[in-house]
């Protein structure tokens, strides 16, 4: 288990590197979800995501201790960035194997921190192999997007800005006095490195707090390994949310399973005018995947309804020549 000590390291080591990015609400999003909203801004991140912590983390210890002499890993876009910036932080080479389907505005970007593209098939096991390649062929390290323990307390810390800058409130009767900043925290799963981190933050600073995960309709395996408790592929992958379309690893799973509350799926439709909402309300960029909580609030107010909540806006790299709406 990942503790909270860990979490601090992690938090302190990468500081230097990373914006604390800003905790922004909006009153008209507000109004449509019935509940007061804080948006934790990782689309302003370095790198223009949260990935960047993670990759941070582990790159800067491979560097530290020596564990070789490149980095690799595999990734949609936003790792592979992340991945390419922290090893451009240490002067290690990076070896990034990204699918030919990847946006252009990634690719150009992992590119741009000067590491070495090599494209496969839009597969895991393409994906994969193509690491096992790189690491036969060079000898670098394998940062994984996901089930590796430091990228996990990287991501961690967040949620741990988010629910330090957003104040910490009493509430209750004086025997049960406890800290509760939000009642609710809500990010998306993909891998499950954001929420196994967002979650264990969250069991750390606040246990009262309730963690939900967002997930497309079109790439829908998270939700049934959180109901099974094993390894699961979605029934058939067709989304716009192209950072969410990796399966769990035995790792986040067995933390997602037991610390986050729910798992609840949204559809492209639903996703597109979430993300056009805060384009238009909040005057920021978001990508896709990003907007994957934000709808999920906004189809369940039920469950929300009269909540403080907070949101991790994941990145804002998007493609802007390919614009949903």
């Amino acid at each position: 288990m990942i503790s909270f000590e860990t979490i601090q390291q992690a938090h302190d080591r990468i500081r230097p590197y990373i914006h604390r990015t800003p905790v922004l609400t909006n009153q008209t999003i507000d109004e449509l979800a019935g509940a007061k909203l804080f948006f934790k801004c990782e689309n302003f991140q370095k790198i223009g995501a949260f990935k960047a912590r993670g990759g941070l983390n582990a790159v800067l210890q491979v560097a530290a201790n020596k564990e070789g002499k490149a980095i690799t890993t595999h990734s949609s876009g936003n790792h592979a960035q992340a991945v390419a910036f922290a090893a451009r932080q240490v002067g290690l080479p990076a070896y990034i194997v990204m699918p030919r389907t990847a946006p252009h505005v990634k690719k150009a970007a992992v590119l741009g921190y000067g590491a070495e593209v090599i494209e496969c098939e839009p597969t895991l096991e393409a994906r994969e192999q193509g690491v096992r390649d790189v690491i036969e062929r060079t000898g670098a390290v394998l940062v994984h997007p996901f089930d590796d323990d430091r990228v996990i307390a990287g991501q961690a810390t967040a949620t741990k800005e988010l629910i330090e800058d957003a104040g910490m409130e009493k509430y209750g009767t004086e025997p049960e006095r406890r800290t509760r900043p939000f009642d609710s925290i809500l990010a998306p799963v993909g891998g499950g490195g954001l929420l196994s981190g967002t979650a264990l933050t969250t069991h750390y600073l606040s246990p009262a707090t309730r963690v939900v995960a967002g997930e497309p309709e079109g790439a829908a395996d998270a939700i049934l390994s959180f109901h099974s408790g094993r390894i699961e592929k979605a029934p058939y992958i067709n989304t716009i949310a192209d950072g969410l379309m990796t399966t769990l690893s035995e790792r986040t799973l067995a933390i997602i399973r037991e610390h986050v509350a729910d798992i609840l799926t949204v559809s492209d439709a639903e996703i597109i005018a979430a993300m056009r909402l805060v384009w238009e309300r909040m005057k920021i960029i978001i990508e896709p995947s990003c907007a994957v909580p934000l709808a999920v609030v906004l189809k369940h107010k039920d469950q929300f309804a009269g909540q403080k909540i907070g949101l991790i806006l994941t990145g804002g790299n998007v493609d802007l020549g390919k614009l949903p709406f």
